[in-house]
C-alpha cells in the first residue's frame, strides 16, 4: 500500500489554515471535474482531490493524519504503525462529492469507510434543536483485561480548530469499565459521552472500539487464544506435566509422548470468557539446546548414537 500526501495532492503547506484548503480543493476540483476537465487522467485526479480533501476538512482526521508526521513521501510503502489512533475521538459528518466506496486502500487503512451520520436538526419554534453527533474512539487493552474485566481511565484526544484555522488537540479523561470477555472490535458505548447537543438536544454517545496490546506470549482470533509453549526435546519426547502460564492464572499442562513442534493442545474454554467462551490452544516449540561445553556435547553424541535417526530420511 502507498502512502499519499494529502497535502501535496492539495498544494498546501502542512501548515495551511482550513480556509486556504477550502479554496485549494475548491479550485481544483473544478479543474479535474469529470464532466468538464479534459485532462487524460481527470478522474482519478478528482478521486485523490476529494479523498484528500475528506481528511484535511476535518479537525479530527486532519490532527490523527498528521501524528504520521511528515518524513513519508507520496508512493512510499506504507503501513500504519500499531494503534497508531489510539485515543483519538472521531466525529461524525458528511462525505465530500467523493462515493465513499471510492477511496484508497490507504484511506481506509486509516479512517475505515462508511459509517459516519449528520446531526438530526429539528425545528421548534423560533429555535433549532439538535442531537450531538456521535463520537468513535479506539483503545487498546491487555489480554488479561478481558479475562478479569478491569476499570480504566483513560485519555482521549480530540481537535477544535484554533484562531489561525489550524487544528488544535485537546484530551479529556473518562473512567471505563472494561467488561469481561470483550473481544477485539467490540465496542463500548459511553451514554452522553459524545458532542454536545444545541439547544435541548440530547448529547450524542462516545463509542469506543476495542483493540488488544501486541503481547509476544499470545495471539488472539475471535475469542479463540493461541499461546506459544517451548519445550525441551526431553519434554517433548517423554511427555509429561509442563506449568504453562495462561492469560487466566498458572495450568499444568499434560504433554503427551513424542509430541511435535507445531503441535496444538486445546485447553476447551479456557480462551476469552466471551458470550460463548472461546478455547486456548497450546501451540508447541521444541528448543533445542546449545552444545557449549565438552559435557555438553558428548551429551549430543551420545544421544546421537541412542538413535537410528535421519532426520532427512
Amino acid at each position: 500500500m502507498e502512502y499519499r500526501d494529502y497535502y501535496k495532492i492539495l498544494g498546501v503547506e502542512r501548515s495551511a489554515a482550513q480556509d486556504d484548503i477550502k479554496r485549494s480543493y475548491r479550485k481544483l476540483a473544478r479543474k479535474y471535474h469529470p464532466d468538464v476537465s479534459k485532462e487524460q487522467d481527470a478522474e482519478e485526479r478528482f478521486k485523490e482531490v476529494n479523498e484528500a480533501y475528506e481528511v484535511l476538512k476535518d479537525p479530527e482526521k486532519r490532527a490523527a493524519y498528521d501524528q504520521l508526521g511528515s518524513s513519508w513521501n507520496s508512493g512510499q510503502e506504507f503501513r500504519p504503525p500499531p494503534n497508531w489512533d489510539q485515543g483519538f475521538e472521531f466525529h461524525g459528518g458528511g462525505y465530500t462529492e467523493a462515493n465513499p466506496e471510492a477511496f484508497s486502500d490507504f484511506f481506509e487503512s486509516l479512517f475505515g469507510r462508511g459509517g459516519f451520520t449528520r446531526a438530526d436538526f429539528r425545528h421548534g419554534g423560533h429555535r433549532y434543536h439538535a442531537h450531538g453527533e456521535n463520537t468513535y474512539a479506539r483503545i487498546a487493552i491487555d489480554i488479561a483485561d478481558s479475562y478479569a474485566g478491569s476499570k480504566r481511565q483513560i485519555t482521549l484526544k480530540h481537535s477544535v480548530l484554533g484562531e489561525d484555522g489550524r487544528p488544535v488537540v485537546k484530551e479529556r479523561k473518562l473512567n471505563v469499565t472494561i467488561p469481561k470477555g470483550v473481544i477485539e472490535g467490540q465496542q463500548i458505548r459511553l451514554a452522553g459521552q459524545g458532542e454536545p447537543g444545541v439547544g435541548d438536544g440530547k448529547p450524542g454517545d462516545l463509542y469506543l472500539e476495542i483493540v488488544f496490546n501486541p503481547d509476544p506470549r499470545f495471539s488472539v482470533e475471535g475469542s479463540t487464544v493461541y499461546l506459544n509453549l517451548p519445550v525441551s526435546p526431553w519434554e517433548a519426547a517423554l511427555g509429561g506435566k509442563v506449568p504453562v502460564k495462561t492469560p487466566d492464572g498458572l495450568v499444568n499442562l499434560t504433554l503427551p509422548p513424542n509430541s511435535k513442534s507445531g503441535s496444538k493442545l486445546r485447553l476447551k474454554g479456557r480462551g476469552l470468557p466471551a458470550r460463548e467462551p472461546g478455547d486456548l490452544y497450546v501451540v508447541l516449540d521444541i528448543v533445542t539446546p546449545e552444545a557449549n561445553s565438552e559435557a555438553e556435547r558428548e551429551a549430543y553424541q551420545n544421544f546421537r548414537d541412542a538413535f537410528q535417526f535421519d532426520p532427512r530420511g
